[in-house]
């Protein structure tokens, strides 16, 4: 394996050089991204409709292309589907990624054409390898397998041809792996695509438990199920007493900071390394590049083209946008994307915000559903997320999972944040935690710090510790464990609270 390791992490570096190419010439590759984009497509339905040929500039591209959600864009892809072609996009369609449906309880369909598995997914995950094996020159990666933790894929039954197929982003990008990836990966293929997930966790845990495994890809919470069933099955403390070269883990989907320390005390290796990806259903968008730093490079080459909603205009009928050029540091934007795979002007659902322009590094904010704003608060993910990991730290807990929502305003009651978490290590004072985590929302948030004043609109949260395995139970009870999916942090509603609060009272 040695040979094997140092011919691919020869062949990984050699995409360093293109990388640097879009980081020093970004508005550049966008705009020959974004007329390309535009000439390939400009002969299909979606095309012709809004006359790409004619179209010349990104403000002509603004103007004349609506600004779209899935729920606008569904037609198009419920036809396409049922086996229509050349609708959004020119090749043929054949695979659909299936969303987790966080912005809505429906699942989405997201049309994957083999541009967009080629030119960005594939290589968003060879990126990934190129940049962390550059920064790490005495790597080991090859050596072992990748363990990936993924969905399900299925036939996609409203196609009457048979001919088409759909499932987690995830489970695409395995079923269509060369040959090679699929050499240096574990488990089979008939274990990761499995649909039903405790058989899958059991099996995967079986499957690898032996083998060298020398790095992970998945969703924290998911991932940490299999850890503990790994050492259960081995009987080990770590699992680096059950896979001693294991050195990377590549996460992505939830923020990371709540969990780090709990992945630091299940791996059990201080010299573990960790990497963040930004990738979705609708394409793989940023990667961190520097290991010192949590920011995430834009990558600019993989066949998106992106605009920009301002934070103060997201929920506008028709919100201006910017391009890549006109972004300032600092300021959170809601994410719009036109795709290799024909989402054109599509917002995805999530906020970013810029950390640098020099190169393009963002730092994701949150979702543009997902917050609490019952007060005016205006609680976002990125500030409960952060606030979580203070409280964790200054109190030594560890988390598996939680979510937020608003306590209404009542006869008898003031307005307030009703909070369940779910502890893999109990605060060593729950007082101490729940008052952490409230002054450091005040601390990053003005808004919310003004609304808890003298306690005068808004009362200190309430927080509920609940038993383990309780958000695994709800997820499960909702059809949405494993793969993508993931527990919503916040909610403007009680919708999930309420939910959660009577499954434990059961």
């Amino acid at each position: 394996m040695a040979l094997i390791n140092s011919i691919l992490t020869w062949v990984m570096k050699k995409r360093i050089h293109e990388v640097e190419l879009f980081m020093k010439h970004p508005i550049e590759v966008q705009q020959e991204l974004f007329e390309k984009l535009l000439k390939q497509a400009r002969d299909t339905e979606y095309g012709t409709k809004f006359e790409f040929k004619s179209i010349q500039t990104s403000e002509e591209f603004a103007q004349r292309v609506p600004l779209v959600t899935y729920e606008t864009l569904f037609p198009y892809i419920s036809r396409i589907m049922k086996g229509e072609q050349n609708l959004l996009w020119p090749s043929e369609i054949r695979w659909f990624a299936k969303s987790s449906g966080t912005t809505n309880a429906k699942s989405k369909f997201i049309p994957v054409s083999t541009e967009a598995l080629e030119d960005c997914h594939f290589k968003g995950g060879k990126d990934l390898i190129s940049i962390y094996v550059n920064n790490h020159p005495t790597s080991l990666l090859f050596d072992g397998k990748g363990l990936a933790i993924g969905g399900s894929q299925q036939i996609n039954e409203y196609d009457p041809h048979a001919n088409s197929y759909y499932g987690d982003v995830s489970a695409v990008i395995m079923k269509n792996l060369p040959l090679w990836a699929q050499f240096v990966r574990t488990p089979s293929l008939e274990i990761a695509l499995m649909e039903e997930w405790e058989e899958k966790i059991e099996r995967m845990a079986r499957a690898t438990a032996d083998e060298n495994v020398t790095s992970i890809s998945g969703v924290p919470t998911w991932t940490i199920l299999l850890l503990r069933r790994i050492m259960e099955i081995k009987g080990k403390s770590s699992i680096a007493e059950v896979w001693p070269n294991l050195e990377l883990f590549v996460h992505g989907a939830v923020a990371f900071a709540p969990y780090k320390s709990l992945f630091q005390a299940l791996i059990g290796r201080p010299d573990m390394n960790y990497l963040e990806t930004y990738n979705a259903s609708e394409g793989f968008f940023g990667i961190q590049d520097q290991s010192d730093s949590d920011e995430l490079l834009l990558m600019l080459d993989y066949g998106i083209y992106y605009e920009f909603i301002p934070f103060k205009h997201i929920g506008e009928e028709n919100p201006p946008t910017l391009t890549l050029k006109d972004v300032k540091l600092g300021e959170t934007y809601a994410l719009v994307i036109s795709t290799n795979a024909g989402l054109w002007r599509y917002q995805i659902g999530d906020t970013v915000k810029f950390t640098s322009t020099n190169p393009y590094r963002i730092k994701i904010t949150g979702r543009t559903k997902h917050f609490i704003n019952a007060f005016g608060e205006e609680v976002v993910i990125e500030n409960a997320e952060y606030a979580v990991t203070k409280a964790c730290e200054h109190t030594a807990a560890e988390i598996t999972n939680f979510t937020a929502g608003p306590i209404y305003l009542g006869s008898g009651n003031k307005g307030g944040h009703e909070w369940i978490i779910e502890f893999a290590q109990q605060p060593n004072d729950l007082k101490a935690f729940i008052s952490t985590l409230d002054e450091t929302l005040k601390d990053i948030n003005s808004d919310y710090q003004a609304k808890r004043y003298r306690d005068l609109a808004l009362m200190p949260p309430v927080i509920h510790s609940v038993p383990q395995g309780t958000f695994y139970q709800w997820m499960k009870k909702r059809g949405k464990l494993g793969g993508q999916n993931k527990v919503p942090r916040l909610s403007n509603n009680r919708e999930y609270l309420d939910d959660i609060l009577q499954m434990t009272k059961v």
